[in-house]
């Protein structure tokens, strides 16, 4: 059984052979602790698996499996900020087992995973308690020992680990002790870096080939490289089922589609335009487990704001009946995406053109001309969309034109965004604009996708004899707030399309 936990922990090093000979000060009295109390030694055998190549490592993941101490297995560790880890363990077993290579496999891919490094290491702990006995962190002394092949390297490390729920303040108070008795926080962020850094296996940088620094095609080709990286770091959030991280990796997919075509005068679309259609792939396979639940979130709020006297039926678990039947089976269909060959396909591919990106003429040219012609561009396009929506009579399709109109926004939005680095405030400013018609678009639509849904759930409702009439409410209340924001639109596209805003970029 796998089981995860978040963990907070700050590592430290002895400064000075004199205080590593003082070892460990007691840190009874340091902010809530009020007693240390010792929990023996344990010896510790950790193998840490990698590619040949260090993809987890270079990612500041590690995966190792370990025996001796009470929690010995398999342990995940994925980065979520400095000094904070999410753990996900598995029970012991001779190989990796399939639910941790799964996390790791927008990393992995096709390379497989060997051991590659083992650090044996003799373990003190020492509890921190507070005044009621309660646990406040657990303070581990590490005699470790690294073996890479034929190097090995040694060194003294402590760790504080918090317990959970415990004010992460409580690691600065023992830092400042630590300070004045010769310790100070470890430069390495684990036990793994410094055994590959003091075994001179430290992760091979990564290729940057967009060119010269201060050019357009070095700004497009670090802005990809931003959106690889995000789109990778959350399979594993989507594979958990975090919250949100559908989203972000939705997000992270449709900015390299948006980039690829706003920046086509930096980048030969020949080779971006296949992978931009495989992003379109993974963006739907993904959006079906997404676009649900966004609509479900939608269609609760919608039916907690209605007075009881206007629920008829068993309307609140007719909608869990439904949006799980939807739910399941488009939580299988993200999965089996991201555990498809067309995605590591995919993946591999935008390693490629990253490696060696396919840079036209106008990549040599200075960002600060590239980029503003490119912004503009896609607003022009915008501006073209939202008046041939405006000038169609209500109805599917104005709302249709309304669509295309909204994505057109978030084109816009991504360009101007991605430009902010070198433009600046003209480019934050426009970003801005651009992201309330997106919003008041995005509105709109869901509301269109929410009278769709209503009609299926009304549907469903009569076919069981149960009363349609609360479906039909909400479903006039849909489409009153459709026409106020297509009401709305005309100024507030006014405020985003002001001359100003776009003079400013240039």
């Amino acid at each position: 059984m796998a089981d995860t936990k978040r963990e907070i922990e700050r590592k430290f090093e002895f400064s000075k052979a004199k205080s590593a000979r003082r070892g460990v000060p007691d840190l009874t009295g340091t902010a809530a602790i009020a007693a240390v109390t010792d929990q023996g030694t344990v010896d510790l055998d950790a193998v840490y698996y990698d590619t040949p190549d260090q993809r987890l490592a270079a990612d500041g993941l590690t995966l190792r499996r370990r025996t001796g101490g009470a929690d010995e297995g398999w342990h995940l560790k994925l980065p979520v900020s400095p000094g904070v880890r999410d753990e996900v363990g598995a029970e012991l077993s001779d190989t990796v087992p399939p639910a941790s290579a799964a996390l790791v496999r927008s990393r992995v891919r096709d390379a497989g995973l060997g051991p590659q490094v083992r650090l044996v290491s003799s373990r003190r702990v020492s509890h921190l308690l507070d005044a009621d006995g309660a646990l406040l962190a657990e303070l581990s002394t590490d005699e470790v020992l690294a073996e890479r092949g034929d190097a090995t390297a040694g060194w003294t490390e402590v760790e504080v680990e918090l317990a959970d729920g415990v004010d992460p303040d409580l690691l600065d108070a023992v830092e400042k002790t630590f300070r004045k008795a010769g310790l100070k926080v470890s430069d390495a962020p684990s036990k793994l870096a410094r055994a590959l850094a003091e075994t001179d296996a430290e992760p091979p940088p990564r290729p940057a080939g967009g060119g010269p620094e201060a050019t357009a095609g070095a700004h497009v080709v670090a802005y990809l490289a931003e959106q690889r990286d995000a789109l990778v770091a959350q399979d594993p959030a989507v594979r958990r089922n975090l919250p949100d991280s559908v989203h972000q990796m939705r997000v992270a997919t449709r900015r390299l589609r948006s980039a690829f075509k706003t920046y086509r005068k930096v980048l030969d679309r020949e080779v971006t335009d296949p992978i931009g259609e495989e992003l379109r792939w993974l963006a739907a396979e993904l959006g079906v487990d997404r676009d649900q639940e966004v609509l479900m979130e939608r269609l609760q709020s919608h039916l907690a704001e209605l007075p009881r006297t206007l629920l008829t039926g068993p309307v609140r678990s007719r909608l869990r009946t439904w949006n799980t039947a939807r739910r399941s089976g488009s939580r299988r269909r993200a999965l089996a995406a991201l555990d498809s060959d067309r995605y590591v396909t995919l993946l591999n591919s935008l390693d490629a053109l990253l490696d060696a990106p396919p840079l036209l003429e106008g990549a040599a040219k200075s960002p600060k001309k590239v980029l503003p012609k490119a912004v503009l561009r896609d607003y022009a396009r915008l501006a073209t969309r939202i008046d041939s929506a405006l000038a169609l009579d209500a109805g599917k399709e104005r709302d249709v034109a309304l669509h295309e109109a909204r994505k057109a926004a978030k084109r816009v939005r991504y360009a101007a965004e991605s430009a902010e680095p070198e433009l600046g405030k003209p480019a934050k400013h426009l970003a801005k604009a651009v992201k309330k018609v997106q919003t008041l678009l995005g509105d709109h639509q869901d509301s269109v996708v929410a009278r769709d849904a209503l009609r299926g759930l009304a549907a469903q409702a009569a076919d069981a004899g149960e009363s349609a009439f609360t479906w039909g409410v909400l479903y006039g209340r849909e489409e009153a707030l459709a026409e106020r924001r297509e009401r709305e639109l005309p100024d507030l596209w006014a405020k985003a399309s002001a001359p100003a805003l776009r003079a400013a970029l240039q």
